[in-house]
């Protein structure tokens, strides 16, 4: 155990029942069986970020894979499942099935009472955990970080809520009745000074989903004010007041629900009937795109932050990419990327994804997303906490079945097993002295046991630049591009495609897993420049390939056996609105590169969304051309893109053209 912990595993009952706080650091304690002790192995097990990886003090790369407890931001105040289940047996199965960090749900609310000293007795089943007796809620969770000591686990703090309520979460920003701005950062600073020099509690995560939208009477905004409602300034303000106590810990900060399209600003309308919507949509804190414009800043320990998205599959909410087809592909290229994954691609900040998981077995299209997330996850090293262990989370289900023992073996071995910290066939902890599971653990190791060997140390080196690309099937909106391989010691994961316009300082990027990429959109008779650079699982990027200048030839409209059809149908509408799909097929007989979709739309008519399609409006005349990622289509390939608007009626003068 590292010599900074206060609350020791050998700690008597009677000091966790007076609910000391961490002041000074008590003696440590005696080295375990299978600890390891080395020079080079740092003392405490606090971590920092390194560009978009996390590292301990010796700089060695940790991976954060856990899961999510709630219980403490509710009104019951406590772990939900006390009630019929063991604190310590869960806590150690949760240790020895390789979890090696908890996400814990807190509400500011609990934390200005336990600042006040108005801790409450829980309802807590003592016959089933008899060690709790007397307990009152803050003691029981100083009792559980023992717990987490013991069996080599860490910690992360979620503010879910301002107030101690089940249904907490929903509430958009992380102010609400008397709960102040000014209050949730003092909650913060109390359970930060609280816990200074205790190495169990590694992570903040400064509040769980902000959201809203322009229609809503509160929403959290992203910009570079400091406006109350932007939670840009608010997770940077709190960030830095938790930083100056404790400068040690990592600072999570999620994304928001919407975001402003180019050319909108935060004060523009919800819908725009004259092109497509102001805002981007996202899941409740899953928009991180003002990142790009408009990064958290933590000063001198901007080396502390991580970002910190939330997913979900369709089981929790029917996203418009669920609509069609989707895959891994198609799921990063128009969702992930955008919204956070170009954070860790472009090496900013760590990603750590706080929610993700749900029900198994129920609908394809859920587990799709799932695995398609975890294999994301899992490829990138990007770190995450699964959502969740507890059976009573209405929409996701739990890794814990109802009787809060049992373990739903399926999800586990299929969806959270594969993406948790293995080395040699045994689950990494976070802890460099104690295995994760616990002294003589046969499932997990120390961190110091898992760089102890020297084995599959960081990697630093970039791959080789790939071969300069050459152009095939050159039309005037598209061209195929091929390129030799790049080589890296560990292995080449992803090529990024940048593409430049004559006369333009910009570059547009794409990723792709293969040595080809069928490049779309291009206007005739312009001149591109093509370069490519591979990259590796740990991030690293290699140097641009030579490049590649080409110039499309003059618009044949199409011509020869090169032809599309477009199908229109209504699969839902109700007063005063619809939602539509329209089926693009290649109607020639070879492939096509891109396609433009065109109808009148019935007078009174607007669109209001639309999805894997680009749309422009002019009066009644509607135009939707393909996406980068679905406009390449084989002979009889077909693909949809979809919309809701306002109004009732059947559109006219349905056409389609090949590009």
């Amino acid at each position: 155990m590292s010599a900074r912990r206060t609350i020791q595993a050998v700690a008597t009952a009677a000091a966790v029942l007076l609910g000391l706080a961490a002041a000074a650091p008590a003696a440590t304690a005696a080295p375990t069986a299978d600890a390891v002790t080395s020079a080079a192995v740092p003392a405490n097990d606090w971590l920092r970020t390194d560009g978009n990886k996390i590292v301990d003090e010796a700089g060695n790369q940790v991976w954060l894979t856990g899961a999510n407890w709630f219980g403490f931001n509710a009104t019951e105040r406590v772990f939900h499942g006390l009630w019929s289940a063991n604190i310590e047996n869960i806590t150690r199965q949760m240790a020895q099935r390789g979890i090696n960090i908890v996400r814990v749900p807190i509400s500011t609310q609990l934390l200005l009472e336990w600042k006040a000293g108005q801790a409450i007795r829980p309802n807590v089943n003592t016959y089933v955990n008899p060690e709790l007796e007397g307990m009152n809620n803050l003691q029981v969770f100083d009792y559980w970080l023992q717990l987490c000591e013991k069996y080599g686990l860490k910690v992360m703090l979620d503010v879910h809520s301002a107030e101690a309520d089940n249904s907490g979460h929903t509430y958009p920003v992380w102010w609400k009745g008397t709960v102040t701005s000014e209050l949730f950062y003092q909650g913060w600073e109390w359970v930060t000074a609280r816990y200074r020099t205790n190495d169990t509690i590694v992570a903040m995560d400064i509040k769980n989903e902000p959201h809203g939208t322009p229609n809503d009477p509160q929403r959290a905004k992203w910009d570079s004010s400091t406006d109350q409602d932007n939670f840009k300034y608010a997770c940077e303000t709190a960030g830095k007041r938790i930083l100056a106590i404790n400068p040690n810990l990592l600072i999570l900060c999620e994304g928001i629900e919407v975001y402003p399209r180019p050319g909108a600003t935060w004060n523009s309308p919800n819908t725009n009937p004259d092109r497509s919507p102001n805002y981007f949509y996202n899941w409740w804190g899953g928009n991180l795109r003002g990142v790009a414009e408009h990064p958290v800043d933590l000063g001198a320990q901007q080396d502390q932050l991580v970002y910190s998205p939330h997913d979900y599959g369709p089981l929790v909410f029917e996203q418009p990419w669920f609509a069609g087809d989707f895959d891994k592909e198609s799921l990063t290229n128009d969702v992930w990327r955008p919204n956070w994954f170009y954070i860790h691609e472009q090496n900013i900040a760590p990603l750590l994804i706080g929610e993700w998981g749900g029900r198994l077995g129920q609908d394809a299209r859920q587990d799709r997303w799932m695995a398609a997330l975890r294999d994301l996850m899992i490829d990138n090293g990007i770190h995450h906490t699964f959502w969740c262990l507890n059976p009573n989370s209405g929409d996701t289900g739990g890794l814990l079945l109802d009787d809060w023992t049992s373990w739903d073996e399926t999800k586990y071995n299929q969806m959270l097993k594969p993406a948790l910290w293995q080395h040699n066939g045994k689950f990494v902890g976070l802890d460099h002295q104690v295995r994760l599971g616990g002294a003589g653990a046969t499932t997990g190791i120390s961190l110091a046991e898992r760089y102890a060997d020297g084995t599959d140390p960081v990697d630093t080196t970039a791959p080789t630049a790939p071969g300069q690309p050459t152009a095939t099937d050159v039309t005037a909106t598209a061209a195929t591009l091929n390129w030799a391989a790049a080589t890296d010691n560990v292995g080449v994961t992803a090529y990024e495609v940048l593409r430049t316009t004559s006369g333009s300082g910009g570059a547009s990027v794409v990723t792709v897993s293969g040595t080809s990429y069928r490049a779309t959109n291009l206007t005739a008779s312009t001149s591109y420049t093509f370069t490519v650079r591979a990259r590796d699982a740990a991030g690293n990027i290699s140097a641009a390939s030579p490049p590649l200048t080409l110039t499309t030839p003059a618009d044949n409209g199409g011509g020869g056996d090169q032809g599309c059809a477009a199908t229109y149908r209504v699969v839902n509408s109700w007063q005063g609105g619809y939602q539509a799909e329209v089926t693009v097929r290649n109607s020639g007989t070879s492939a096509i590169g891109g396609w433009t979709v065109s109808w009148t739309a019935p007078a009174g008519t607007t669109i209001s969304s639309l999805w894997n399609g680009r749309l422009t409006t002019s009066g009644t005349s509607v135009t939707v051309r393909n996406e980068p990622y679905n406009g390449q289509l084989a002979a009889s390939a077909s693909t949809t893109f979809g919309l809701t608007g306002n109004g009732s009626g059947v559109p006219t003068g349905l056409s389609c053209v090949a590009s």
